[in-house]
């Protein structure tokens, strides 16, 4: 497999050029031998007489007129008032620069000798199951298997992962299965490449269940993680609507976006897109071929190359089931049925979604030149729609028909039982801090839930679950976000 150079990394869930936060010239602590440290020589200028002799009546003035300065001193308040807002931003100033100093230094590289016996969990041979997994599509409803949980899901970007991750945790946590989360974030150090050392608690030779957080894919390292009998399974977008959807989500943290002028920058990007593109510029990776670049490819190379075709091929080796955002209820009818799990296992509420107001909606000449523009992710979404529909059509389509009606009438039932008002609110109008999703910087353009305040004990824990935003979720499940917690806090303190 081919890896491009790494891309700078951004934004709040990535990697930023960090330096070293010096002491302020008023820190530092005055020489043993400096003015006004020793009793001989002359004083500090800021030095009260008197206090170099301890008080004791042989300073230079007595010590009533030295009590008298000090109180003189309280008294005015503003030394004492200078001192706590110097504190106060030195606090800020050594958060913020520690936040970036996670995010320029490389991952802390677990120099640990792989031992032997086996060091990677996929050495281990798959459990043998009983009665046999029948899996494939197209396989009777009927059928008697067992679910897998096994799962790796290779979460790309504004292509409703975050929901499909909701339902993993939920399934996960049903089940009591061992996730690898990642360790101070809510991604695995994107956009650089997966590492296992990234893993929150990894030793050599461990296993997991369910790997899923945001990463820049590398096959050989998560297959060391997973058992033999893993499932991989992955979602792709339209590339046209995705570049639209991540120029908008992203663009505050792209520099290359901010010479752009004009009411409609995307349409202003898109006349010459070479004219504001510069392949090495920071978090660039968001601006083209988006897709290709999550699942660990160029995403610059020349659209044409036989590599790009090789690159699909593989992806299509290794991934068991690759599902289309446009045809979302679809895609988990597959998966339920790959995964052999229950209806009840894939029941959604859509989350992280934008409000209508932020979303553009791409003329078809804008669409034309979106696509042309990610050519490289077009060819792979016209791969695997393809591989999509004829696994549509081994499962059947009067079965497929069936079952996509079955999904939505259950999650309609689950928002009449879940929902304050049945529907997606404002930001602003989420009443719990722990149902505020994620905000893109300098907006908050992402829905979320309300909860009611009377459901039955039945659904009770089922409701607040497949409403928890991914950050709330991952913090109930044991992550430490401290990283992601603290940009938070910056954020707010800066209203970003």
């Amino acid at each position: 497999m081919e890896r491009s150079r790494q891309v700078l990394p951004g934004g709040p869930g990535s990697r930023w050029p960090g330096q070293g936060a010096g002491l302020s010239p008023h820190s530092a602590p005055t020489p043993r031998n400096s003015p006004g440290a020793s009793q001989g020589g002359a004083r500090h200028p800021l030095a009260i007489p008197g206090r170099g002799a301890g008080c004791r009546g042989d300073g230079e003035v007595p010590c009533d007129a030295w009590k008298q300065e000090v109180t003189r001193m309280l008294h005015h308040g503003k030394p004492w008032r200078s001192m706590c807002k110097g504190l106060i931003l030195g606090t800020l100033l050594t958060s913020f620069m520690l936040l970036l100093y996670s995010y320029a230094i490389t991952p802390l590289q677990v120099s640990v000798t792989e031992i032997p016996v086996p060091s990677s969990c996929s050495s281990y041979p798959a459990p043998a199951q009983v009665p046999p997994a029948a899996n494939g599509t197209g396989s009777p409803s009927a059928r008697s298997c067992l679910p897998k949980r096994n799962i790796m899901f290779m979460k790309t970007h504004k292509t409703a992962s975050s929901t499909i991750l909701n339902i993993l945790f939920r399934f996960g946590e049903k089940h009591r299965l061992r996730f690898a989360f990642p360790n101070g974030r809510n991604d695995f150090y994107y956009p650089s490449y997966f590492e296992r050392s990234q893993v929150q608690h990894y030793r050599p030779g461990a296993c997991f269940n369910i790997i899923g957080n945001h990463m820049r894919f590398h096959y050989e390292e998560v297959r060391k993680l997973l058992p033999a009998d893993t499932t991989f399974v992955t979602v792709l977008r339209d590339p046209a609507y995705l570049f639209e959807s991540s120029f908008h989500y992203f663009g505050r943290i792209i520099p290359l976006t901010w010479k752009l002028t004009g009411e409609d920058k995307l349409a202003e990007f898109l006349r010459d897109p070479w004219h504001y593109y510069d392949p090495n510029g920071f978090n660039a990776h968001y601006l083209l071929n988006l897709l290709f670049f999550d699942l660990g490819y160029d995403n610059n190379m020349n659209a044409n190359s036989p590599l790009v075709e090789e690159h699909i091929q593989e992806i299509d080796r290794r991934f068991h089931l690759v599902m289309l955002l446009e045809y979302f209820d679809e895609s988990l009818v597959l998966l339920k049925d790959l995964l052999c799990w229950q209806l009840e296992d894939v029941l959604y509420f859509k989350l992280n979604a934008r409000k209508g107001s932020t979303v553009s909606h791409l003329t078809p000449e804008l669409y034309e030149k979106a696509t042309s523009w990610n050519l490289i992710d077009a060819k792979l979404y016209r791969y695997f729609n393809a591989t999509f529909w004829r696994k549509v059509e081994a499962y059947g389509r009067e079965r497929m028909a069936k079952d996509v009606a079955e999904l939505r009438r259950e999650n309609e039932k689950m928002k009449s039982i879940c929902i304050d008002g049945g529907q997606a609110v404002d930001a602003s109008a989420i009443q719990e801090s722990s149902m505020q999703p994620w905000q893109p910087l300098g907006e908050k353009s992402i829905l979320g839930y309300n909860l009611k305040k009377k459901i039955n004990k039945k659904h009770q824990k089922l409701c607040r679950k497949m409403l928890t935003p991914e950050l709330q979720y991952l913090t109930d499940l044991g992550v430490n976000l401290w990283i992601t917690k603290l940009w938070s806090h910056v954020r707010d303190f800066l209203k970003w």
